[in-house]
């Protein structure tokens, strides 16, 4: 396996993209800001610097590349695999109910014999992730492990952007299924918030939108709790995510992001779907205990056995980390970057929705608040 990764302000040239094309890759990620890739120049510009490369990327809410996070530029990363093994599929989202049968068509659509790993990448509003994930693991095998995000747009929630081979889209869903025996993908994720204040039950929710804590208007204690905050929602809300705790108060390993507010309903959006039966508890987080999760995030890949050579850490982390570290952002990916070593490339993103499994089994949720890492490699 052989990585070139290129940053810059702008889309390459063919001239500009020799030290990408030397390597003759077959796969390229490709992540940028919202102007950057809604330019109707992104796409015949990627393909006339990577002709015949399959193409798969969104806008951001920050780009990452190896050693720093950079902001209002491009990030493509390029991968030549001895054996490859891929599968690229797309579908359209229609709305935010379509988000479980788009799941579906996506998952229908990879045929491939001995798909073991899928990486999925979505807009990032007007989509409910959790019923996206639900759509697919309906129809995928149990065995096959799921991995991805929702694009972002710079923390505007307006409109987001993925990338295939075939179109730059804000309506269009993109997967990557990996088959081959020799290309694997290992997976981490962790958090480092921590909860404060007492959990509050659940008393009426439908999906993503929370309309009651404790029979009272969620929207009303919210804006409680947040103070001063309050005046800046729904943007300040991406600071103060909820835990979601089971009907006995067990932890589910899983925070949910608040990404709209409805005055009249009095009802907040969160960013996929709540346990109906379950409670909920408000969340803060310091700037060290944020990197201290993503290194934690990068161990648990460790863990499970790196193998020798070149090798990708994708990492899709969350806006709202982004926002509380602020100028020492660049710390958490410098904490995963150093327990991978010299040959690992990263790559990745800044979020609104980060898709993975659970620490233990197969099973993949919507995480939101996360680090998250797909670990890729090629095995002799």
């Amino acid at each position: 396996m052989k990585i070139a990764q290129r940053t810059g302000a702008t889309w390459p040239s063919p001239d500009q993209a020799l030290d990408l094309r030397a390597i003759a890759p077959q796969l390229a990620f490709v992540f940028g800001d919202v102007a950057s890739l809604s330019a109707p120049r992104c796409l015949p510009a990627l393909q006339q610097a990577l002709p015949g490369v399959t193409l798969m990327g969104c806008s951001t809410a920050g780009e990452i590349s190896t050693g720093c996070v950079g902001s209002g530029g491009v990030v493509i990363t390029a991968l030549h695999f001895d054996e490859p093994a891929f599968q690229q599929v797309t579908t359209d989202l229609i709305d935010m109910a379509d988000s479980a049968a788009a799941g579906e068509r996506l998952a229908r659509a990879l045929t491939r014999p001995g798909l073991h790993s899928v990486l999925v990448l979505g807009q990032g509003v007007a989509i409910n992730g959790s019923a996206l994930i639900e759509g697919m693991r309906r129809v995928l095998p149990p065995s096959v492990a799921l991995s991805g995000g929702l694009a972002g747009d710079g923390g505007a929630f307006k409109q987001t952007w993925t990338v295939s081979s075939q179109a730059v889209s804000p309506r269009q869903l993109v997967a990557l299924g990996f088959s081959g025996p020799r290309i694997q993908l290992r997976h981490g994720s962790f958090h480092g918030w921590q909860p404060f204040g007492v959990a509050r039950r659940v008393t009426r929710c439908e999906g993503n939108v929370l309309y009651e804590l404790d029979g009272e208007p969620a929207l009303d204690i919210y804006k409680r709790y947040l103070g001063h905050y309050a005046k800046d929602l729904p943007g300040s809300g991406l600071l103060f995510p909820f835990e979601m705790l089971g009907a006995d108060h067990n932890e589910l390993g899983l925070i949910r992001t608040i990404l709209g507010i409805d005055e009249a309903q009095g009802s907040l959006i969160l960013a996929g779907d709540i346990a109906p039966d379950g409670y909920l508890r408000l969340m803060h987080a310091t700037t060290h205990s944020l990197i201290d999760g993503a290194q934690v995030a990068a161990e648990r890949v460790r863990e499970s056995g790196l193998p020798a050579g070149a090798s990708l850490a994708l990492l899709v982390s969350c806006v709202g980390r982004k926002l509380v570290m602020g100028a020492h952002v660049d710390e958490e990916i410098e904490a995963v970057a150093e327990v991978f070593g010299k040959d690992a490339v990263v790559a990745g993103f800044y979020s609104y929705g980060e898709i993975s499994p659970m620490v233990h089994g197969l099973d993949c949720k919507l995480h939101n608040q996360t680090m998250t890492i797909t670990y890729i490699s090629e095995i002799s």
